[in-house]
């Protein structure tokens, strides 16, 4: 029963992981030029747009990371 509860999770993160990259490729490729010659401070709103998709998608895999490790230790 534990096991299989951890597989859903796990496939949740993993399907998360891959839709936040998704985001992110889409995001980036609609960076336009005026966004990298843009003489204003800060970040773009491309480059805020790729940044959360980087940490969204990074926070995914960690998720999947220990989920995997949780469902070693049960395996033992």
């Amino acid at each position: 029963m534990g096991n299989t509860f951890l597989i859903i999770l796990l496939v949740v993160a993993m399907l998360g992981a891959a839709f936040m990259l998704i985001r992110g490729v889409v995001a980036f490729l609609q960076t336009t030029k005026e966004d990298l010659n843009s003489q204003s401070t800060g970040p773009s709103a491309s480059g805020v747009r790729q940044n959360k998709a980087m940490f969204g998608r990074i926070a995914f895999q960690a998720a999947a990371v220990l989920i995997v490790v949780l469902l070693l230790l049960m395996n033992r």
